[in-house]
């Protein structure tokens, strides 16, 4: 990770922990912990926090995207498509050599019908003389 990526991330704490703090901090109508600081009908930073609060947190929101954004932008792995197609090729390669080539008659279930037949009717034959054998 470079020292740019490392700085970004901190940078990027930093702004998430003061954004969540400036919304907690943030009084509408007595309803936030604005008003657990100031107490009453007081601003906790004087006759201006509504809009100081309010300008802070838009600049801390946008820091925020921006930050995110270049996260994103510096953790982006490069796409390689010449070793994409390589790696294609080598699968198609592969599954030529492995896998036989299949008749294209459309019965192939009638062929596995009749070998699972013909093993069906040896088995009760080998193992009727694997008994006889056994008994002698």
């Amino acid at each position: 990770m470079g020292a740019i990526s490392v700085i970004l991330l901190v940078a990027f704490v930093i702004i998430c922990v003061l954004l969540v703090l400036l919304v907690l901090v943030q009084d509408e109508n007595n309803g936030g912990m604005g008003g657990l600081l100031g107490g009453g009908q007081s601003a906790a930073f004087g006759a201006h926090s509504a809009t100081v609060l309010t300008k802070t947190t838009i600049v801390l929101t946008v820091l925020f995207f921006v930050a995110t954004f270049f996260i994103a932008l510096l953790n982006k792995k490069p796409s390689d498509a010449a070793s994409l197609s390589a790696a294609a090729e080598q699968v198609e390669q592969s599954t030529d050599t492995v896998v036989p080539e299949v008749e294209a008659t459309g019965d192939w279930w009638k062929d596995a019908e009749a070998e699972t037949e013909g093993a069906a009717e040896e088995a009760p034959v080998e193992a009727v003389e694997s008994i006889e054998t056994a008994a002698n």
